[in-house]
C-alpha cells in the first residue's frame, strides 16, 4: 500500500523486501523435520509468494536472502569491533555494546535505564550488559553444517539484526526514505538495526519509520496454541475472495490494532461483489479522476479506513 501510494504520488521507488532464511527457529524446525535449511526456507518462500499473488500484492523490486550476504555482515561486524562498539565474549559470540552508542532507545522512545529495567535477560558470561545484542552467534556442536559459516571469530552464523542492516546498506545505501514493519519489531529489532546501521554509516540512515499495529483474530493474538492461525487457503475454502482479506485490513488504519473476524471478511467479500457489479454497469474509461475528499483522507497519515468509507 505504501509503495503504491508513493508511486501514484510521482515518486520513483526502489522496493526491497528482505527474507530471513537463517535464525534459531528455522534451524530448530529443520532439525526437527530432518531436512536441510535451504529446503525448509524455500518451501515457505514459495508459499509466501503464492499467498501474495492471491492477495494481489505488488512484487518487490529486489528480494534478498540473508544467507547471500554473509560476507557483508562479517565486514560490518569487523568494522564495529574495530570501532570498539562490539566485542567477542567468552562464549564465542560477538555482541554489540549498546551503551557505547549515543542515542540508543530513540526509536522506541525509551532511555537505556528504562529499557534495562524491563530487560529480563540476566548478564551471562557472554554479555557485558543485558541490553547488548548478538551480531555473530558461535556455532553449537549439535547444529548442522549448513547452519554455520567460517569467520574471524570462529564458525557460526549472523544474528538477526545484522542481517537486515547488511542487506539494507548494500541495496539501498546510506539514505533510506521509508522503512516499514510491524509494531512488535520496533523494539528490539528495529532499535538494534538502527543502532548498528547508523554506527557503520556514521549518520542517521532511515528518515521515516512506519509501524503497523498488531493483528488479532477474534480477540486473540494469532498463535498455534490458540488454534486461530488463519491462512489464505482457509479464506478461499470458505468461498471468499482472497481480496476480501486485503480489503478488510485496509478498512482499518495502519496505526490501529486490528481485530479481524470471519464476519469482517464476509462483509468485505460482499462489498467487493457490490463494487464489481457497479463497475461492470459503469463500463470502462481511460480517464482518471481524483476525488478530493478521498485523496485528503489518504494523504492524512495514510488513513485508508476513511478513504474507503
Amino acid at each position: 500500500m505504501v509503495v503504491r501510494w508513493l508511486r501514484a504520488s510521482g515518486y520513483e521507488v526502489l522496493y526491497v523486501r528482505n527474507i530471513t532464511d537463517i535464525d534459531d527457529k528455522i534451524i530448530n524446525r529443520a532439525i526437527e523435520n530432518g531436512e536441510p535449511i535451504s529446503a525448509l526456507t524455500q518451501r515457505f518462500i514459495d508459499a509466501m509468494h503464492a499467498d501474495s499473488d492471491q492477495l494481489g500484492l505488488m512484487h518487490p523490486d529486489q528480494e534478498p536472502r540473508a544467507t547471500d550476504f554473509i560476507a557483508q555482515m562479517q565486514g560490518m561486524i569487523g568494522k564495529l569491533i574495530e570501532n570498539e562498539l562490539a566485542y567477542q565474549a567468552d562464549d564465542g559470540d560477538v555482541n554489540f555494546a549498546v551503551r557505547l552508542l549515543p542515542g540508543y532507545g530513540s526509536l522506541s522512545g525509551k532511555t537505556l535505564d528504562e529499557l534495562n529495567a524491563g530487560e529480563r535477560v540476566a548478564v551471562t558470561g557472554g554479555k557485558r550488559d543485558p541490553l547488548d545484542f548478538v551480531l555473530w552467534k558461535s556455532a553449537k556442536p549439535e547444529e548442522p553444517a549448513d547452519t554455520r559459516w567460517k569467520s574471524p571469530w570462529g564458525e557460526g552464523r549472523p544474528g538477526w539484526h545484522i542481517e537486515c542492516s547488511a542487506m539494507s546498506l548494500q541495496l539501498l545505501g546510506t539514505s533510506v526514505d521509508v522503512h516499514v514493519g510491524g509494531i512488535d519489531l520496533r523494539f528490539p529489532h528495529h532499535e538494534d538495526e538502527r543502532a548498528q546501521t547508523n554506527a557503520i554509516a556514521g549518520s542517521e540512515v532511515v528518515k521515516n519509520w512506519i509501524h503497523g499495529e498488531h493483528l488479532l483474530f477474534e480477540g486473540k493474538k494469532m498463535a498455534k496454541s490458540s488454534g486461530n492461525v488463519i491462512l489464505v487457503s482457509d479464506i478461499t475454502e470458505r468461498g471468499y475472495d482472497p481480496l476480501a482479506l486485503r480489503l478488510a485490513l485496509l478498512e482499518n488504519k495502519y496505526r490501529s490494532q486490528i481485530d479481524m473476524t470471519w464476519d469482517a471478511i464476509a462483509a468485505a467479500d460482499s462489498t467487493l461483489k457490490r463494487w464489481r457489479k457497479a463497475i461492470s454497469a459503469w463500463g470502462s474509461s481511460d480517464e482518471i479522476k481524483i476525488d478530493d475528499e478521498i485523496y485528503s483522507h489518504f494523504m492524512s497519515d495514510l488513513d485508508t479506513s476513511k478513504a474507503i468509507l
